[in-house]
């Protein structure tokens, strides 16, 4: 069974506040990492590459990898998309569409505060340019702790939204913070989308086994240090999926869910 490492980054900038600011690697580090990847022999591959054999396609070519990104934050398409472009590599990149429409003000409010999205033209740009774009939720909240009705509404609204942008369907889903359950990836299901990333056990190594409503990424974060990276590039240092769910998941969901009902939701990015 392959090990696939899928890469998530957020932001890729010098500038962040400070709520993103452990998400975010700067351009240089991103830069290096790209080489990393390529320096040990790996072969980044399309998203759909990897979903169509988690479908039971073809296999992915051995030493693949995946290069997603999350939000849509500005910083994609003035940094991210020419350094993937100078390279030829494919990426995908998952888009909250209720943060797009304040793109280009910093204090926009939405669900990032205080950071610049992108705009739909970009979108656009982006999608023409051979970019996939994904769906991220419309508001980005913790699906898991939602009723039905909303859950429905976040990933439905998110794919019709996009759709309607880009003219065309669009299959890649994210769950906003790593977050779902059975029901919520029911209801990704029954939305449409072919696939859905998660985050497992904080980082984890996809495979050819996985499962593609909740394929497993490493999360690329400020403080992911070389030699990890160089771990991960060599399909080593995280735990591999599939794997089940583990009682610490399953208790994370339900204090924030107690949180949620009780009117005090746990805030999963601070304000």
């Amino acid at each position: 069974m392959s090990v696939v490492p899928v890469f998530l980054y957020h932001a890729v900038s010098d500038d962040s506040p400070p709520w993103l600011a452990p998400f975010t690697v700067s351009p240089r580090t991103f830069a290096e990492h790209l080489d990393m990847i390529a320096d040990s022999g790996l072969r980044v591959v399309p998203l759909r590459r990897l979903v169509a054999a988690l479908l039971g396609g073809p296999p992915v070519p051995p030493r693949s990898a995946v290069l997603t990104f999350d939000d849509g934050y500005a910083d994609f398409a003035s940094t991210v998309a020419p350094l993937l472009a100078a390279r030829g590599l494919p990426s995908t990149l998952y888009v909250t569409t209720g943060a797009l429409g304040a793109a280009g003000r910093p204090s926009g409010g939405g669900p990032f505060p205080s950071v610049a999205t992108l705009g739909w033209n970009q979108v656009r740009e982006l999608d023409a340019a051979g970019v996939e774009i994904g769906g991220h939720s419309v508001t980005h909240p913790q699906l898991d702790t939602l009723p039905r009705t909303s859950v429905r509404e976040e990933v439905t609204g998110c794919k019709q939204r996009i759709e309607d942008a880009l003219g065309h369907r669009v299959d890649a889903f994210a769950y906003p913070h790593g977050y779902s359950s059975r029901a919520v990836r029911a209801l990704v299901r029954e939305a449409g989308w072919t696939s859905a990333a998660a985050v497992r056990a904080d980082s984890a190594l996809s495979s050819e086994g996985d499962d593609p409503l909740r394929f497993a990424r490493l999360m690329v974060r400020a403080d992911t240090g070389r030699n990890r990276f160089a771990l991960w590039t060599g399909g080593e240092g995280a735990p591999v999926a599939p794997f089940g769910e583990g009682l610490r998941t399953r208790g994370w969901r339900a204090y924030r869910r107690a949180r949620a009902m009780t009117g005090l939701p746990y805030r999963a990015i601070p304000a």
